[in-house]
């Protein structure tokens, strides 16, 4: 079995269900140990009794959006082992509604979830990893932060913006052998469309067709970490179709994308 993540600690957020859930079976598997963060403490026991080895996985509960309460859980992480070495940025939340009908408020909570909380603890764990000179910073980031599609503009902005400050961090932190790596991930098989928030802030409630076809989690979890650890500043995450074309034409020809997205209707 590759040892590369033996011993490893790591710190997964939204690791109660979907991705995040994945990847802590998936590193569990590979000998890592785990510090597993949500808001629910139940569903992460019931995470933590199911991976390999339950004793080397450690439950710290968060909330996200408490932005003040994130530089505290940081150094709660920290205590648990001793040191962090991959710090998976992956909790937070989806939108579907039109721009024109969207509360301010939708907006807000979205990029608070999305983007803040990842800057409010990368902020915190950056002078652990600087003082260590080891560290690596994985974002789940989204196609939608390479894209714009309709129903999507607060989810979109949150992770574009992911995008820019995680580029420009890796730019500055490099030279410390601190590594920085952004994942795209398309469709991938969870409930995030049941969770999404709405014009007013209400959750969607509704499955998605699209979601529904997509990668496993499990799947997206051995493609995450290969990309891991070969270093990958930027990887799609899914099944190698129309979405990775979708990316690759944004680069070389983005006006026929952003013609394709003006008639894409959600599903």
């Amino acid at each position: 079995m590759d040892n590369y993540f033996e011993n490893k600690v790591v710190w997964i957020t939204g690791a109660s269900s979907g991705i995040g859930e994945a990847l802590a079976y998936a590193f569990s598997f590979r000998g890592a140990k785990l510090i597993l963060s949500s808001r629910n403490y139940d569903e992460l026991d019931r995470v933590r009794q199911t991976c390999r080895t339950p004793e080397n996985v450690k439950i710290l509960t968060l909330d996200l959006s408490d932005i003040p309460s994130l530089e505290g859980k940081t150094s709660e992480a920290i205590a648990c082992y001793g040191h962090i070495d991959i710090m998976m940025h992956n909790g937070g939340i989806s939108q579907r509604s039109l721009v024109i009908e969207t509360d301010l408020e939708v907006h807000r909570r979205v990029m608070e979830l999305d983007y803040f909380s990842y800057v409010a603890i990368t902020k915190t764990l950056l002078p652990h990893f600087t003082g260590r000179r080891s560290g690596h910073f994985v974002v789940t980031s989204s196609i939608m932060g390479k894209i714009g599609t309709p129903m999507r503009s607060a989810y979109a902005a949150a992770k574009h913006a992911l995008h820019g400050f995680f580029d420009c961090l890796r730019a500055e932190i490099s030279s410390d052998n601190i590594k920085v790596t952004i994942l795209t991930p398309g469709y991938i098989r969870t409930n995030i469309s049941l969770h999404a928030l709405t014009k007013d802030g209400a959750k969607l409630g509704a499955r998605s067709k699209n979601i529904d076809n997509g990668l496993t989690p499990g799947k997206a979890a051995v493609q995450i970490l290969n990309v891991i650890k070969r270093g990958s500043f930027e990887s799609y995450i899914g099944k190698f179709s129309g979405e990775k074309i979708v990316l690759w034409l944004n680069r070389i020809a983005p006006n026929m994308v952003i013609r394709k997205a003006v008639k894409l209707t959600p599903k």
